[in-house]
């Protein structure tokens, strides 16, 4: 009877002390969790709101954070909230001068330009930027004026060159056209630029005018040496390769001067 008792109050025993391993080992667990977890943020600062994507929080439209609150966006006379409210821009007609929003100074010759960067003008078409003057564009015969911030603000017609303050007529070969620019000649197929003319393509035997129409290339099976195209001549175990003007060992054979030999 002692004896069952005995191990009735042992197995009791064991098993307070398993139960409390375990609830020590569930604290510590907690405790870890815990300590790892972000500390909370606090209350919400006025005028904001908790981060829709994730822990903190932001400003509302309309204020700026600083350090740890919110503080409204100060917008200067002829200033306004750009569309997101987050910052201001200055109005049409206004350039952003330190917290300042300063009127624009427009110059004869010249209009309000929406850009916030620059002068905030531009001169108008037929005129030029001289400091902050807008001075007439002087067109010469032959050319035309473009509407361009910088540059000399003209350009020559079709058939005409750019030459100092003038444009002057691009003079045209026989058998050559205008470039697409308008501002230069080439030859036509079958001609070759040579100087100020349009020179023949001479085309030697076993030949044949390139794509581009003013130079030439061999045929398949002839090798191009200096102005003539002389005929290949493959070695034993070759054959002459895709670009048909030269040829390769074939397989099991590799290059060795210029004959083929075994690998």
């Amino acid at each position: 009877m002692n004896s069952l008792f005995s191990l009735n109050t042992g197995a009791a025993t064991g098993s307070r002390w398993l139960a409390c391993i375990s609830l020590g080992a569930i604290l510590l667990s907690v405790s870890a969790i815990v300590a790892a977890a972000p500390a909370d943020t606090g209350a919400l600062p006025s005028h904001a709101r908790a981060n829709r994507y994730g822990s903190g929080w932001d400003c509302l439209q309309g204020f700026d954070r600083q350090d740890q609150t919110c503080v409204a966006i100060e917008v200067p006379p002829n200033g306004y909230l750009n569309s997101a409210r987050n910052r201001w821009e200055c109005s049409r007609g206004y350039l952003q001068a330190g917290k300042r929003c300063v009127a624009v100074k427009v110059p004869d010759n010249a209009y309000a330009d929406d850009s916030p960067f620059g002068t905030g003008w531009r001169c108008s078409r037929g005129y030029r930027q001289a400091g902050q003057r807008c001075t007439a564009i002087l067109v010469p015969e032959n050319a035309y004026s473009v509407d361009a911030v910088s540059g000399r603000g003209w350009e020559c017609n079709r058939g005409f060159r750019s030459v100092a303050e003038a444009c002057a007529a691009v003079k045209v070969p026989s058998n050559g056209f205008l470039g697409r620019n308008g501002d230069d000649w080439q030859c036509e197929r079958g001609f070759v630029k040579h100087g100020e003319t349009c020179a023949v393509v001479e085309v030697p035997a076993n030949a044949y005018l390139d794509g581009s129409g003013n130079g030439w290339e061999c045929e398949r099976g002839f090798r191009r040496e200096k102005m003539v195209c002389t005929a290949l001549t493959p070695p034993p175990n070759a054959y002459i390769d895709y670009s048909g003007n030269n040829w390769t060992c074939a397989e099991g054979f590799h290059k060795q001067g210029e004959s083929c030999i075994a690998d």
